[in-house]
């Protein structure tokens, strides 16, 4: 077995001699695994330099594009240094005009602890006033100013101090035009929301459709809800007075203008607070 190899014969077309070439058997399983391993290397190049040779091909068109990238960014860094000039005149013009600045829309997504509470509202809390319809309770005594209370009781002030057009009524549901629970107080953005009685928050937050909101529960089944608000100014759970501010007036969530919409409802059914409250003329 150590001795043995292979011979090749060689004879070439019109040669009489032939020759003969030959080679041990090691070196013949040499060159076999060696062909093997080029055919393996030349297999491999061409599986890998495919995917190479196109994302090198998809090298000069990315260049492009984050050139033209670029270019765009610039000129949006250009037009909102524009915008910013834009509110900085507006804001100066504003000033010289003497017109006071609104709280900024959505603004304030929700309240948290950082906001003043309505204990820190400086503003004279006026005296609750009872509707037309309802008997007029007994006149507190010349020497004590009459004070809201901090008990629950029934909704029967307008929450309101500033002139305000009902814009929109009540609208019951199965009426011709669209359902609306309460009514629309068209009013200036940041006027003073009061409570119309004495109660609970049971809500405070944000809704899609009333914006910034504050739900008030009140003695007897009744609850108020005072919505599109610009600012909260109380936390859930908290305790209210009759004519104690709980917000400032806006235009947040489904809103068109600045407006307060404000609800009366007794065991979860809308009533027309136009029947329980009335503006002060």
């Amino acid at each position: 077995m150590k001795g043995r190899g292979v011979t090749i014969v060689v004879h070439l077309d019109g040669d009489l001699n032939s020759r003969q070439y030959r080679a041990p058997l090691w070196a013949l399983e040499v060159g076999k695994w060696s062909a093997i391993a080029i055919a393996v290397l030349v297999v491999l190049f061409f599986a890998f330099a495919e995917p190479l040779t196109h994302a090198a091909a998809r090298v000069p068109g990315l260049e492009q594009e984050v050139a033209r990238l670029q270019q765009e960014n610039g000129r949006v860094q250009k037009l909102a240094a524009a915008l910013n000039r834009a509110e900085a005149n507006y804001q100066e013009l504003r000033q010289l005009l003497g017109v006071r600045s609104p709280p900024e829309k959505g603004a304030t997504p929700a309240p948290s602890l950082d906001l003043p509470r309505a204990v820190a509202v400086r503003a004279r809390l006026p005296v609750a006033a009872p509707p037309r319809s309802a008997p007029a309770p007994a006149p507190a005594p010349a020497s004590a100013p009459a004070r809201s209370t901090g008990r629950p009781s029934a909704p029967t002030r307008w929450p309101l101090d500033v002139p305000g057009f009902v814009t929109r009524g009540e609208v019951r549901p199965g009426e011709p035009a669209e359902s609306h629970p309460g009514i629309d107080i068209a009013v200036p953005v940041g006027s003073a929301v009061r409570a119309a009685g004495g109660g609970t928050v049971e809500s405070a937050g944000a809704d899609s459709d009333y914006g910034m909101f504050v739900l008030l529960r009140h003695r007897d089944g009744y609850e108020t809800m005072y919505g599109h608000a610009s600012r909260l100014l109380v936390h859930e759970g908290d305790s209210v007075q009759a004519g104690q501010v709980i917000a400032l007036s806006g235009s947040s969530g489904r809103s068109t203008a600045p407006h307060l919409h404000f609800e009366i409802r007794r065991e979860g059914k809308s009533l027309d607070p136009l029947t329980m409250v009335k503006e002060e003329k």
